[in-house]
């Protein structure tokens, strides 16, 4: 039976509190199929177009049926970008706030040590992408003996990137006995390959939309000049004016090119592509989710499952040369029952390329006229205002978790054989405190970071400057979240 709210559903309390706060309403079609099934502990097969809830769909069942008290994780979610991950270690680690739990993230070109000394304390969930779940699994630093529950995410990517062997050796080191989510936006010939080799009588979800992602997307498309390019696209941001947009570039050279032409033409705008950095790639996808420019100029690698709020706009400064990407793309707008657009540059010689989305979309997108220069003066001055009001920076959505959490750091780690039992016998001695109150705990070399949960951070603050911990007083101060 198809339940409307998360209530229906047999979850703790500490997971609704979390549903709610996270500002989920009612559960999307993906979620009122999957969570049941999985709750069940079934295997299952996701068919569903990117913004449709799916990450949640199996994030808040897997929340649910994990237990606090094994140290070894027990969920495994493959990924196939380093974006995507972190992301999905996030919506988790949300869902899961205030059950305690901990999720880990491993993908490469991130510290290997850092990875590995998190994975050596207690860990509920990891999330990584192919290649970095291998390294650990093979220099024994990942132990996948408790693992459950396997989520092969975005499972379609995963062909195109040729990680399918990848995920196989990862699976050949898990148990049998698990339940495994595959989900995918298309269900091509290798991917059902994988799921009858691996899967236990799987139930199929399909989620045919009735308001498609494509259909509330209103597309369009420009025949342009390759060299005429970066005036259409002054004109079209002019006239549109959008709050948010993602401009699409087919390589990382044409990213900085973009790029460097609109940051002359004063836009607040940033880049992102592959042969940037982790850290700056995650900056800029951090603060473009907070609004702190409103135009982002990317490769595909920002295109798959990136969930961004309130993008309006999507322009393909260059066609997709696959059609599974210009879907992608197109669905960084008109997120979960939002309407948005998405407009496509198309040279003379790329009419082969645009035959193709044709073709997968079912339908052909609208040609337009570029704006008369009359439309552009005309929208010029609302344009200037805008690009030179300072966006609103929205709160992260796990703000609104951390309202009643304190996050303190105590002086005192690893190198000092500080254990999770000694922060929690202690905590527990401070009077009004219980178990019930103490988040996530992390012990690193020298230091230890922990979770004050139900608005009791700051009497417990309080308490610490006067306690000791392991026989004597230790410094501890207050983290921003």
């Amino acid at each position: 039976m198809i339940k409307a709210n998360f209530n229906d559903y047999q979850l703790s309390s500490e997971l609704l509190k979390a549903i709610s706060m996270l500002n989920f309403k009612n559960p999307t079609k993906v979620q009122q199929q999957v969570i049941p099934a999985v709750l069940e502990q079934k295997d299952i097969i996701v068919k569903s177009q990117t913004g449709s809830g799916k990450t949640a769909a199996y994030a808040i069942p897997i929340c649910e049926l994990v237990d606090w008290n094994e140290n070894k994780p027990q969920a495994l979610v493959i990924a196939p970008t380093r974006e995507l991950a972190i992301q999905v270690k996030e919506d988790i680690f949300n869902i899961g706030r205030f059950k305690r739990l901990k999720v880990s993230a491993i993908y490469g070109k991130a510290p290997f040590y850092n990875q590995e000394k998190e994975l050596k304390q207690k860990t509920h969930v990891v999330v990584g992408t192919p290649g970095r779940i291998i390294d650990h699994i093979e220099r024994g630093t990942f132990d996948t003996s408790k693992i459950k529950y396997l989520v092969i995410d975005e499972a379609d990517e995963m062909l195109n990137m040729g990680f399918i062997k990848q995920i196989e050796t990862i699976i050949s080191s898990l148990s049998k006995e698990r339940v495994t989510m595959l989900l995918s936006a298309t269900m091509p010939r290798g991917i059902e390959a994988l799921c009858n080799k691996y899967m236990k009588e799987p139930i199929p979800v399909e989620i045919e939309e009735q308001n498609l992602a494509a259909d509330r997307i209103c597309q369009e498309r420009y025949t342009v000049d390759q060299r005429d390019k970066i005036k259409l696209l002054r004109d079209i941001t002019i006239v549109e004016n959008p709050d948010r947009c993602m401009i699409f570039c087919n390589t990382k050279q044409k990213v900085e090119a973009v790029y460097n032409e609109l940051a002359n033409l004063k836009y607040i705008c940033e880049k992102i592509h592959g042969g940037m950095e982790q850290r700056d790639r995650l900056r800029v996808m951090n603060d473009f989710k907070q609004g702190y420019f409103r135009y982002l100029v990317a490769t595909d690698v920002a295109a798959r499952g990136i969930d961004i709020d309130n993008i309006s706009l999507v322009i393909n400064y260059d066609i997709p040369q696959d059609r599974e990407s210009y879907v992608h793309r197109i669905g960084r707008t008109g997120r979960i029952n939002r309407e948005g657009k998405a407009i496509t540059f198309v040279t003379q010689h790329e009419s082969n390329f645009l035959n193709d989305i044709h073709q997968y979309i079912g339908k052909e997108i609208l040609l337009k006229e570029r704006p008369k220069k009359e439309t552009v003066n005309r929208s010029k001055q609302e344009f200037v205002e805008k690009i030179n009001t300072t966006p609103e920076i929205k709160k992260s959505k796990g703000a609104q978790l951390s309202k009643e959490i304190m996050k303190l750091h105590i002086n005192a780690g690893k190198k000092t054989k500080m254990r999770p039992v000694d922060i929690v016998g202690t905590l527990c001695n401070i009077k009004g405190m219980t178990a019930a109150d103490i988040g996530i705990i992390n012990i690193v070399d020298v230091s230890t970071f922990v979770e004050i949960l139900n608005n009791k951070g700051e009497s417990v603050f309080q308490a610490l400057q006067k306690t000791p911990i392991k026989g004597r007083l230790r410094k501890v101060s207050k983290v921003d979240m």
